[in-house]
């Protein structure tokens, strides 16, 4: 099985040198290999969006290494790390262009990268891939392909953001709280897509969320951030057996605290 990421000594300050001074990063390393589909929990100001900022070029690192399937790309900017990834965010406004069609938004993703000509629109072939890609949501998008996606519901657009992003099946699909603005029915659909998604695809993922039961419930692995560091990484049949108490012994544990965070779900 091949390495797709490796986070190596990963260091990030934010303001340094100022009263401000915030260490975001404090030496973490990470390897995921293919496939893995990773859950990442933990305090408000852990690193874990950070840790997702970093991977995606977003945030120049201070110190450390960040090597993508083999390639190292820590010196490389947001727009060259592109290719690599895909990336849905918390906002379902972000990753669509509202005032286009559901189908246009689709031959954007789905050409990203790509020679830019003058010709634009979809073949007869490329709808007929986007509608069956569309049906397998279950939203019924498959029947609005020229609807605008400024029309759609949050947890439709998320859905589509997600196909969007999975299209090009990239090496690394980053998903930073992109259940957190939508209701708890949406959001647990919204989940069900993405595990479906993933799965489907053989897709590496690192999901942020502050629901414990859904970092619990998905993924093969679980890591639990704290100041900057990776303090608990579990997977396999030890992550399928862990009930939330286990995860707010664990913060205590190596906090030294209680799990106090107005944020964080335990349910």
């Amino acid at each position: 099985m091949s390495i797709m990421l490796e986070v190596k000594n990963v260091h990030k300050i934010f303001n340094a040198g100022t009263i401000n001074q915030k260490i975001a990063l404090n030496g973490v390393n990470l390897t995921l290999n293919e496939g893995d589909f990773v859950t990442i929990i933990g305090g408000n100001g852990a690193g874990k969006s950070t840790l997702l900022n970093a991977v995606a070029g977003v945030w120049d690192i201070d110190e450390g290494e960040i090597i993508i399937a083999g390639d190292d790309v820590t010196e490389l900017p947001e727009h060259k790390r592109a290719p690599y990834l895909g990336r849905v965010f918390q906002d379902p406004m972000n990753g669509t262009a509202a005032t286009m069609g559901i189908d246009e938004n689709m031959a954007i993703a789905a050409r990203r990268g790509q020679r830019r000509t003058l010709r634009w629109g979809t073949t007869k072939a490329e709808r007929a891939k986007y509608h069956d890609m569309l049906v397998s949501l279950g939203l019924g998008l498959e029947d609005r392909m020229t609807s605008k996606v400024g029309l759609l519901s949050g947890g439709q657009r998320q859905a589509l953001t997600l196909l969007m992003a999975a299209i090009q099946k990239p090496k690394l699909l980053l998903l930073d709280e992109h259940t957190a603005a939508l209701d708890p029915k949406t959001a647990a659909k919204v989940l069900e897509i993405s595990d479906k998604i993933i799965a489907e695809n053989h897709l590496t993922a690192m999901m942020v969320t502050h629901n414990m039961k859904d970092a619990i419930a998905h993924g093969n692995r679980l890591i639990m951030m704290h100041e900057g560091r990776i303090i608990y990484d579990v997977s396999g049949e030890e992550k399928m057996n862990l009930q939330v108490s286990d995860l707010l012994a664990k913060f205590g544990e190596a906090s030294g605290g209680t799990f106090a965070n107005d944020r964080m779900m335990f349910v």
